[in-house]
């Protein structure tokens, strides 16, 4: 019998994770409930196979963009925000602290399990698809297991960041454009308000990979065109 996806439900309405588990449950997926931050790290740390973490943003104690960052320093499972909180600063700030996708509550029930599976495949399914990688400044790629390493050490990227470094990769030596990357790696169609997605997400991975972040010479900007890997 296949194993179930695991999904971390983290909101402090009781009501809300409720509703979340009667949809996922539906789907399939068997959720494990959280009502703060702090009780999300925990249980981050209890359950090693999460495939999704499903994270409101206010929240008493421990809010979500602080569980984001410290989840992050855990695990690169994929982090879907879920919240009221839809002002582009608050969006940012989500990104900022290393989530893959945002959805503004009221949510469309058809809305919200489409994320959910786009995210989980590209966490699963990419696996295995591409051989190493060698990247200036000692960087390596590896698909196999989904992981980067930089002078032999392992680097934490989040599930977008992955899959942004593996779209630039696959068109080593191509200027591509903010919206091919959107569209690429988000499945989704690109909106004026997009562009400030991949920036953040583009940020990240340059003070991740960059020895100088401010002069990168791993993830090239080419103005007015958008972002290149020699």
């Amino acid at each position: 019998m296949e194993e179930k996806l695991q999904v971390l439900v983290v909101d402090d309405e009781a009501d809300i994770r409720g509703l979340l588990r009667v949809l996922l449950e539906r789907h399939g997926m068997a959720v494990i409930e959280a009502a703060n931050g702090r009780q999300a790290i925990t249980a981050m740390q209890a359950h090693s196979g999460l495939d999704l973490v499903i994270l409101d943003v206010m929240m008493p104690e421990c809010d979500g963009v602080q569980a984001c960052s410290e989840i992050r320093k855990l695990s690169s499972v994929p982090i879907l925000f879920l919240t009221a909180r839809t002002q582009e600063a608050d969006m940012r700030d989500a990104y900022a602290s290393g989530g893959d996708d945002y959805l503004g509550k009221p949510f469309s029930q058809a809305e919200l399990l489409m994320k959910v599976d786009s995210l989980i495949r590209r966490y699963r399914v990419y696996k295995g698809k591409l051989q190493t990688q060698v990247l200036p400044g000692m960087i390596e790629l590896c698909d196999e297991n989904r992981s980067v390493k930089k002078s032999g050490a392992y680097i934490d990227l989040t599930d977008m960041e992955y899959h942004i470094l593996k779209f630039l990769v696959q068109n080593r030596g191509q200027t591509v454009s903010v919206q091919q990357i959107y569209e690429n790696v988000w499945h989704e169609k690109y909106m004026p308000t997009s562009s400030n997605t991949v920036m953040v997400h583009v940020l990240n991975l340059r003070k991740k990979l960059e020895t100088s972040p401010s002069s990168p010479k791993l993830i090239r900007t080419i103005w007015g065109k958008g972002y290149q890997i020699d």
